[in-house]
């Protein structure tokens, strides 16, 4: 019997766990490995700000989809089967342990991106994967029950069974079309809001532990968001904005990435306790300049610019704080209103939503149901998590999962 062959498309985390997967799943299979670049790996190197964020500390599958704006419901099954502390075993049995952070982000203990990435090499060498680096593929042909692959060098490759796993790539998804997949438009997630306002971002590097944000795009419903957030030289960022531009993200892009945002910077109280709490400042601090003392728990500089906002003059004091201007200000605090002008790139992460339609693949093989013997992981599928390990966990779930099943025996 001659053995099984295997090609896997793409040297990122999704290909090389595939790889292995099938590898070891099959020692008999010849498993090739081709990465287009001289660089396999290279977002596993990068991400993290160098300490590649491998997972994240959510153990239950249906806790775990809950962090997925797109591809939740595919992926509950598959977690059932391959999830987090699977992928903390995994690890920790090749000599890698991971730790977690005070948010759930999960971390080799190096603090080492490169721990991760000489893991996943030095396993798939030991496997027998063949890795071939700076081979670009040029096409496929489904021919009969087998896929011809023609190579950018001129070289071509036969193989009983294919796994794309090509990431957010525009040439898989091209080759995914023209297998005959479906491919949703891919648009960016994980963002950063721009806000033209010139005195809002003069506070650049102000941060607030807990806000919640109210996004509203014309003709969608408000999508919210609670968490830290950070002002910056060209609007907000951090965690909470992150997650809500991934929720966000198609509501955004058809509109341009224009929007109004609704930020309340005291999530804690209601509107009504905020009104209290600064009347009992007005009362007992009235000889104080509304400038100096703050009247709730806010970072100084983001005080003096909402006060600003609704027109309280620096020396007014909280004494004369009239009625009309008390009800601004809590108003500003509870919901102030932004305008979004434009997205930035959040540099560690890079994240599109879109890809394969997901109806069109078995989650439980990974398998493709339109053309049998191909097969697909990681982030060519339109599968996209929040910031904090999630997309790396579906992409050592989904390349785990397609190299178990496609190295199975052909009968």
């Amino acid at each position: 019997m001659k053995p099984l062959v295997i090609v896997v498309i793409g040297g990122g985390a999704a290909g090389f766990f595939g790889a292995i997967a099938a590898a070891q799943a099959n020692p008999k299979a010849q498993v090739t490995l081709l990465e287009a670049s001289r660089h396999p790996l290279n977002k596993v190197l990068i991400s993290g700000g160098g300490r590649c964020n491998v997972t994240h500390a959510c153990f239950e599958p249906s806790g775990l989809v809950q962090n997925y704006p797109r591809g939740g419901k595919a992926l509950l099954g598959a977690f059932t089967r391959f999830q987090a502390k699977d992928t903390v075993a995994w690890f920790a049995n090749r000599g890698v342990p991971l730790k977690t952070e005070a948010d759930g982000r999960m971390f080799p203990i190096t603090d080492s991106s490169e721990t991760i990435a000489n893991c996943l090499m030095k396993t798939a060498k030991t496997a027998g994967v063949d890795l071939r680096t700076g081979e670009a593929v040029a096409s496929i042909n489904a021919v009969g029950d087998r896929f011809k692959i023609a190579l950018k060098s001129g070289e071509n490759l036969e193989c009983d069974r294919l796994l794309l796993a090509t990431g957010s790539n525009p040439v898989g998804y091209r080759l995914a079309k023209d297998l005959g997949h479906t491919v949703e438009p891919p648009v960016p997630s994980l963002f950063t809001f721009n806000i033209r306002d010139e005195n809002f971002r003069e506070l650049a590097g102000v941060s607030v532990e807990s806000a919640r944000l109210s996004l509203t795009v014309p003709d969608k419903p408000a999508i919210e968001q609670l968490g830290p957030i950070l002002i910056t030289h060209w609007g907000l960022s951090g965690p909470a904005v992150l997650k809500l531009s991934a929720w966000a993200a198609r509501a955004l892009h058809s509109n341009n990435y224009k929007a109004t945002l609704h930020i309340n910077w005291l999530p804690h109280l209601k509107a009504d306790a905020v009104r209290q709490q600064i009347l009992a400042v007005k009362d007992e601090w009235g000889k104080r300049a509304m400038s100096l003392h703050r009247g709730v728990d806010l970072p100084h500089r983001l005080w003096r610019y909402i006060i600003s906002r609704i027109g309280i003059a620096p020396e007014m004091r909280w004494a004369e704080l009239p009625s009309k201007k008390l009800n601004l200000l809590v108003q500003e605090l509870t919901r102030g209103q932004f305008l979004i002008d434009g997205k930035g790139v959040f540099k560690e992460e890079f994240v599109t939503c879109g890809g394969v339609n997901l109806k069109e693949i078995n989650f439980k093989t990974m398998e493709s149901k339109l053309v049998p013997g191909l097969y697909f992981a990681g982030e060519i599928l339109d599968i996209d998590g929040i910031t904090g390990g999630f997309n790396f966990q579906s992409a050592w779930t989904t390349g785990y999962l397609a190299g178990q099943a496609i190295a199975s025996i052909i009968e």
